[in-house]
């Protein structure tokens, strides 16, 4: 496993690493992927070695640029067979974070993931995607300001209302100045270095690291908020049981500035210290903390569109939005690094990180119907980001009229069979076109998700489930198993920006 072990040998193997100058940015991936999968226990040095196949001074280095960058720390020692103990690193999850935003047709979600994945924050808000580009990235770069703002001051986003009167200026048309952040304001927020790096693990270890785990809001959702909005129907508030008592959080080191890091409840800075017995103060809209390490905003929406380039073509039943440069504008507004994708992939590419093996393909019934594929633990896009588009295969010539222009389109079939309450009708022609995909691609596993399907599961399991449990029958094959999974579409998007930080190529 050192320095004479074959290039080819390596990248071979499942986790392998080379030590090549030229692959650096390969290997510190590779590191990072590890400490990010083994959680709070934490991995040694050597163990890290053993999995990449890199020599135990390479990794040495890694994980000093990682620690000196705040992205990794020691989680204590584990006992060795000989020998001292060995000292174990963990991933810093509150190192970096990305937002990922779901922009369907006439709703928006936003969360704030740190590097594990985790939510710490989240924002929901009604849109009306046909009420032109303008407004509508307007609304998106101002509720990203807004859900950013809301973690760092700790309870200081803005309230329900403000939220509202972002809906209803996307409902008027563009003209909203207040929502549109400046590339400077952006910058200062987070940070030159981790605004102008875009992802990359390079990028990352060159960006500032902190530490913190804060957050409050008024008018978003933190993580283990007293007040959060259920996800299966986002309009619907659950109140705290009587005895939950709001979180407290450390007052921020003193000369702290954007970017430097911030410690979790309860956990020292460092130097300069908290004087002892202190009590910890929370944040206030004049002494905010600052904002978390902001690597990325992934956006994901209805196709077809250019992933590569982050343009829009036809959305299906917003023609206007067309050629439109949505990766470009949202970018240029926000002053960091955006990734656009179709919201079918970028769900499917979430639940592979989450770890769905294998084959698979992930069928979104909401306000469309479209579908994400991961081919052998990879999501597949097509030359042009047009795998995927699912719902206008024609099952039906002289059928309903699609927005799409054709007819007897499955999405045509399936929402009319909604809009009319006929959930069972809506399952069996989804357990159809569902078939013919099994048959074209050979997969092994059939996952639902999207609102209709998630306000009657059992429904839509039973229908597809029977259609291809008798397509298996005939085919004297074993039925392809169907699931349905909450179908997180912004926490996919979060992934666009954070997943190639860790190896994944196929972000």
């Amino acid at each position: 496993m050192g320095e004479a072990r074959k290039v080819g040998e390596v990248r071979a193997a499942a986790d392998a690493g080379v030590n090549l100058p030229a692959l650096r940015s390969h290997n510190t991936a590779l590191v990072l992927d590890l400490l990010r999968r083994a959680g709070v226990e934490g991995i040694s040095r050597l163990e890290l070695a053993e999995r990449t196949g890199l020599t135990p001074q390479a990794v040495s280095k890694i994980t000093g640029r990682l620690r000196d960058a705040g992205l990794a720390a020691e989680a204590g020692r584990r006992a060795s067979t000989g020998g001292k103990p060995r000292t174990v690193l963990r991933l810093v999850p509150e190192a970096g974070h990305a937002v990922g935003v779901h922009l369907d047709r006439d709703a928006l979600r936003l969360v704030l993931v740190n590097l594990a994945g985790t939510v710490v924050g989240e924002r929901y808000t009604d849109v009306d995607l046909g009420a032109g580009a303008e407004a509508v990235v307007a609304a998106v770069a101002g509720e990203v300001e807004a859900l950013v703002d809301g973690w760092a001051r700790g309870g200081g986003g803005r309230s329900g209302t403000d939220a509202d009167a972002d809906a209803d200026a996307v409902a008027a048309g563009p003209g909203a100045d207040a929502a549109r952040p400046g590339t400077d304001a952006m910058a200062a927020r987070h940070g030159a270095d981790a605004v102008t790096a875009g992802p990359g693990a390079d990028a990352v270890v060159a960006g500032p690291g902190a530490d913190a785990d804060v957050s409050g809001r008024t008018g978003w959702t933190p993580v283990n908020s007293p007040t959060v909005w259920d996800r299966s129907t986002p309009s619907r508030r659950t109140d705290p049981a009587p005895e939950a008592a709001p979180p407290t959080y450390p007052a921020p080191p003193p000369g702290a500035t954007a970017g430097s890091p911030l410690p979790p409840p309860g956990v020292a800075a460092g130097p300069p210290a908290q004087a002892p017995g202190a009590t910890p103060a929370p944040p206030t809209a004049a002494t905010p903390f600052p904002p978390p390490p902001l690597l990325g905003v992934g956006v994901a929406l209805p196709g077809p569109l250019d992933h590569t380039r982050g343009v829009l073509h036809r959305v299906t039943g917003f023609a206007e939005w067309d050629g439109f440069p949505l990766r470009d504008a949202l970018g240029e507004r926000l002053g960091v690094p955006v990734a656009v994708d179709k919201d079918t992939n970028a769900a499917a590419l979430g639940l592979a990180v989450a770890g769905e093996r294998g084959s698979f393909a992930y069928l979104h019934l909401g306000t469309g119907l479209g579908a994400g594929l991961v081919i052998d633990g990879v999501v597949r896009r097509g030359a042009r980001t047009a795998a995927g588009e699912f719902g206008h295969q024609v099952v039906q010539l002289d059928g309903p009229p699609c927005d799409c222009g054709d007819r007897g389109c499955v999405e045509a079939l399936c929402l009319t069979a909604v809009s009319r309450g006929d959930l069972a009708e809506a399952a069996r022609v989804l357990g159809i076109a569902a078939g013919n995909l099994v048959a074209l691609l050979d997969i092994d596993l059939v996952l639902l998700g999207g609102r209709t399907v998630t306000g009657a599961p059992e429904m839509f399991l039973r229908g597809v489930g029977a259609v291809l449990d008798e397509r298996a029958r005939r085919a004297g094959e074993p039925p392809v198993p169907v699931r349905t999974v909450p179908g997180d579409i912004a926490e996919g998007a979060a992934q666009l920006v954070l997943a190639p930080l860790f190896g994944r190529a196929d972000a």
